[in-house]
């Protein structure tokens, strides 16, 4: 879409919403650059719209979502749009409407294969500190990143990942006991009869078979965390749809050696640790790119791949897999130690993979935030899933305009209050 044309889609926006101005980018070239990323963006994600008002809110509610100031929610963005009337416009498209937001994820998965050249989907945990009591999913659990318990929401989000940027692009609630049992919370919340029980580890693995589904879009290895103890059933469920995966294991995580020229093989199950440990001879430096100081620094680590298999029950052929360790200091145990069936990649490729997910981090910390991710206020089941999917392009405007890594992030660029102290809700 051209950039003339991006400027009329704005200009019917700008009754309601006002325009970024050419200078908050720090010139009008980069300005100009940015309303055609965040053309073409509404183009790929809004065109599935049947009507052209759904369209207009949908791009009016992204708009709002880059320009307001503190907590994303559908006042703040309505604020920024035309106040009391347009808020409760808002609220029914996200809360009440009826359009499916599951296409709306896939064309955004489509649009980052084209643009942002994606070598990964991350699997990442993101708890919502909640105060309230009638949030969908939100209870008591505890948050092993932050070492402790809280009162809120978990979900899980599959990111697209590449060296460069990283956008969430599908997402599941994870629904605890209280919620999938009591009738009268469901039916509160418009939870869909579908969403039934499951564990965390299952929530996270579904998050990543879900996007496997999408038509047109290109299977990458899936990075997840199953230290929580299920992994033979998270590696079974991927596998079995044919998905690659490389997975963050435990130290304990009982594997056997599967290379017949190493020590050790025939020896039986060993922990994941004791065969790093007796095969450190082994290690090799590997370079890889560092880009959470805000700059690209070239770093090194130690690693090593080793053949392995998972044991199974009852004499059954084992899987074959690849073991892979890295040393941050090398006098001391592995820091972590991950499994993948890409069995035919080294150790460098599989290490430089894993480093996508401190990719990850960054993008929420930054940009994830500020975009909203985490500030949808409501209580329903479909609001949820709807706003966090245009949370979700509007941390992909941000990261695919450029102006963020080049210095003018989501404050300079978007006017937004870029890392404001946030509240629960």
């Amino acid at each position: 879409m051209s950039t003339s044309v991006a400027t009329k889609r704005r200009a019917a926006i700008g009754a309601v919403a006002p325009a970024v101005s050419p200078g908050a980018f720090g010139s009008a070239g980069a300005a100009a650059a940015r309303e055609g990323v965040y053309a073409e963006l509404c183009a790929a994600l809004f065109s599935g719209f049947a009507r052209r008002d759904q369209r207009l809110k949908a791009e009016q509610y992204l708009h709002g979502l880059l320009t307001a100031q503190g907590r994303k929610s559908i006042r703040n963005i309505a604020a920024q749009i035309g106040g009391p009337a347009a808020e409760q416009s808002l609220h029914h498209f996200v809360s009440s409407s009826t359009w499916d937001w599951q296409p709306m994820r896939a064309a955004l998965g489509r649009h980052l294969e084209r643009n942002g050249c994606p070598q990964a989907w991350v699997v990442r945990p993101m708890p919502i500190p909640k105060a309230g009591e009638h949030s969908v999913g939100v209870d008591r659990r505890f948050d092993p990143e932050r070492g402790q318990v809280f009162h809120g929401q978990q979900a899980f989000g599959v990111w697209f990942a590449g060296e460069d940027l990283s956008v969430p692009v599908n997402w599941r609630l994870f629904l605890p006991d209280p919620w999938v049992n009591d009738r009268t919370r469901r039916d509160r919340a418009e939870v869909p009869e579908e969403a039934g029980e499951e564990t965390l580890e299952e929530c996270a693995v579904s998050a990543a078979l879900d996007t496997a589904r999408w038509p047109d879009i290109s299977r990458k290895p899936v990075l997840i965390d199953i230290r929580g103890g299920a992994g033979r059933s998270a590696l079974a469920r991927l596998a079995g749809a044919g998905v690659p995966v490389v997975a963050r294991i435990g130290p304990g995580s009982r594997l056997a050696i599967a290379d017949r020229s190493l020590p050790g093989f025939g020896a039986g199950p060993l922990s994941a640790v004791q065969i790093l440990e007796s095969l450190k001879g082994l290690r090799r430096p590997v370079s890889w790119v560092d880009t959470v100081g805000g700059v690209r620094t070239s770093r090194t680590s130690l690693a090593t791949a080793v053949r392995v298999a998972l044991p199974t029950p009852g004499g059954e052929r084992m899987r074959p897999l690849v073991l892979l360790g890295e040393w941050d200091d090398p006098r001391r145990a592995p820091s972590r130690v991950w499994i993948s069936d890409l069995t035919g990649s080294q150790a460098g490729t599989l290490l430089r993979l894993t480093k996508l997910v401190r990719r990850v981090e960054r993008d929420f910390a930054e940009v994830g935030e500020e975009a909203g991710l985490r500030d949808f206020v409501g209580r329903s089941f479909r609001g949820w899933h709807r706003h966090i999917t245009l949370a979700s392009a509007a941390h992909a405007a941000t990261v695919l305009s450029g102006q963020w890594e080049s210095g003018y992030g989501s404050a300079r660029g978007y006017g937004s209050g870029y890392g404001a102290r946030r509240t629960a809700s």
